[in-house]
C-alpha cells in the first residue's frame, strides 16, 4: 500500500499584530517547488500538494508524512502548521531557503530538517521516514551537474486555481557569478554558477503546456553563451517570457536582439542605485550609471516591459537620493520599479559588518513580515524615517498622474504587462504593505 505524503508551500501572516493568513483569489505564476518535489518523490508514495495562498491546509487528512518548504517570510506560518501536524502525531520535515540559514531553529518544530538542494537528500529523507528512523538533519552538497533533472509533476496541481493565462516558472541555471555585498543567493544556491542543458530546458517548456514563462534564475544571463543558446532554441515556440539579468547585457545588441526575437516580454534588473559610489560599496561596479540612459533606451526601442530594483540605506548615502531616484525614473519613463530597504542577510559581508558594529535591530525578526522594514541603524535619520521615505517613494511613483505620464498606451502585450504591474504595486502602496509582488508578470 502506498504511503501518503502531503507537501505544503505555506502562506504568511499579515503582520506581527495580525496573524491572519494571507490568501489570494488567484495567482498568475504557478509555483515550481511543489511540482518539482513531487517529481523527486520515489515510487511508493501517494502525493498531495497544497499552495496555501490558494487552498486551505486540512489537518484531518490521513498522511504518513508532511513536508513543508518555507521562505523566511512564511517561516512562522510554517512552524504553526508543523506544530499542529505533530500534535496530531504526523511526522513533519522542513526545508527551503529559511531552513538553509536557520536549521537549528527549524529543527525545534519538526522531525527532520533538509538543508540544500533536494535532489540527493529528498529520497533519503522519505526512505528514512518509511523505516521510522528519520534523522534530525540532512545536509546536501550542491550538484555538480544539472543534467537529467526530472520534469515537474504539474499533473498533481489544480491548475484551474491559477489565472487562465498562467505563467509557469522554469529554472535554467542555479547560482550567480557575482558577489554583491548584500546578497545571500550564492550561499543558498552554491558558489558556482551551473547551467542546465538547453535542450532539457526546452523540453520542460514544451511539457508545461504554457507559452507564458518566467525564468526563476537568480541571473538568467550569468553565462552569456548558455543564455544565447537557450534563446535561439526558443525562437519558434511563440513564447512570452520574463527573466532577471544584469544591466550591462541591455547594452549588448546581439544579446538583446535575440531576446526580442525569442519573445522577451518583461525584464527585471537589479539597478540598486543611481549613484556609482553606492554601487562600489555594494561590490556591484559592473553596473555603470553612465550607461543607464543607453540601456533603458535600448529596452524602450524594442518595446520590452521592464522593472528596476533599488536598495536604500547604504552607508555614504544621503536623504536626497529618494528625490533624485524619483526624478531619474520619470525622466526615463521607467515602466515599473521596486524599492527595497537594505537588509542584513545572514552570511553576507554586509551582515557581518553590521553585526560587528552593533547596528542590527531585532535580528530574530529579519525578513519575517511583509513590507519594507528597516533592520539596521541607517546612515541618516532613523529606521522609521527610512521606512517612511520608501513608503512615500512608492506612493509617488505609483500615483495615477505618475502612471499615466510614464506608461505608453496598453496596446501591446508588453505595455499591458507594465500597466498590470503598476496597478498591482499601486494597491499595495496604498494599503501600506509595500511588499514587492513578482506574481504580476
Amino acid at each position: 500500500m502506498a504511503h501518503k505524503l502531503l507537501i505544503i508551500q505555506p502562506s504568511h501572516y499579515g503582520s506581527k499584530g495580525d496573524r491572519t493568513v494571507f490568501k489570494a483569489r488567484h495567482r498568475c505564476v504557478v509555483p515550481l517547488t511543489l511540482p518539482y518535489l513531487a517529481a523527486l518523490t520515489p515510487p511508493g508514495w501517494e502525493t498531495a500538494l497544497v499552495d496555501e495562498q490558494l487552498d486551505p491546509v486540512r489537518f484531518d487528512g490521513r498522511f504518513d508524512l508532511v513536508a513543508i518548504s518555507a521562505r523566511t517570510l512564511s517561516s512562522y506560518r510554517a512552524y504553526d502548521l508543523a506544530d499542529e501536524f505533530r500534535r496530531r502525531r504526523v511526522p513533519v520535515i522542513l526545508g527551503g531557503p529559511h531552513a538553509f540559514f536557520h536549521a537549528e531553529e527549524a529543527g525545534e518544530h519538526c522531525d527532520g530538517v533538509g538543508v540544500g538542494e533536494a535532489e540527493t537528500i529528498w529520497p533519503k529523507m522519505l526512505g528514512d521516514a518509511v523505516q521510522g528512523r528519520l534523522g534530525r538533519l540532512y545536509r546536501a552538497e550542491p550538484l555538480a551537474d544539472l543534467a537529467g533533472l526530472p520534469l515537474p509533476r504539474y499533473d498533481l496541481m489544480n491548475l484551474a486555481r491559477y489565472r487562465p493565462f498562467r505563467t509557469h516558472t522554469i529554472v535554467s541555471s542555479r547560482g550567480c557569478p557575482f558577489r554583491c555585498e548584500f546578497c545571500s543567493e550564492r550561499f543558498l544556491l552554491g558558489e558556482g554558477y551551473r547551467c542546465r542543458p538547453a535542450p532539457e530546458v526546452i523540453e520542460e517548456i514544451r511539457r508545461c503546456g504554457s507559452r507564458s514563462i518566467f525564468f526563476g534564475d537568480s541571473n538568467f544571463g550569468g553565462k552569456r553563451s548558455h543564455a544565447m543558446e537557450l534563446m535561439e532554441a526558443m525562437i519558434g515556440l511563440r513564447l512570452r517570457w520574463s527573466a532577471l539579468w544584469p544591466a550591462y547585457l541591455c547594452s549588448d545588441t546581439a544579446f538583446m536582439d535575440l531576446a526580442q526575437r525569442s519573445g522577451l516580454l518583461h525584464l527585471n534588473i537589479g539597478l540598486e542605485s543611481i549613484r556609482q559610489e553606492t554601487l562600489a560599496g555594494m561590490n556591484k561596479t559592473f553596473n555603470k550609471t553612465r550607461q543607464y540612459g543607453e540601456m533603458l533606451a535600448n529596452l524602450r526601442r524594442r518595446g520590452i516591459s521592464y522593472s528596476l530594483n533599488f536598495i536604500f540605506g547604504w552607508d555614504g548615502e544621503h536623504e536626497d537620493v529618494f528625490g533624485a531616484t524619483l526624478k531619474f525614473l520619470h525622466e526615463h519613463k521607467v515602466p515599473a520599479a521596486y524599492f527595497n530597504i537594505l537588509t542584513p542577510e545572514i552570511g553576507t559581508p554586509f551582515y557581518e559588518r553590521m553585526q560587528s558594529q552593533g547596528r542590527i535591530l531585532d535580528e530574530k525578526e529579519i525578513g519575517r513580515w511583509p513590507g519594507q522594514v528597516c533592520y539596521v541603524r541607517p546612515p541618516y535619520g532613523t529606521p522609521a524615517s527610512l521606512e517612511n521615505h520608501v513608503g512615500r517613494l512608492y506612493r509617488a511613483f505609483y500615483s495615477l498622474p505618475s502612471i499615466v505620464s510614464r506608461l505608453p498606451m496598453p496596446l501591446t502585450q508588453a505595455n499591458i504587462a507594465s500597466w498590470v504591474i503598476n496597478f498591482s504595486q499601486r494597491r499595495m502602496a496604498r494599503t501600506g504593505h509595500r511588499h514587492n509582488n513578482f506574481d504580476g508578470y
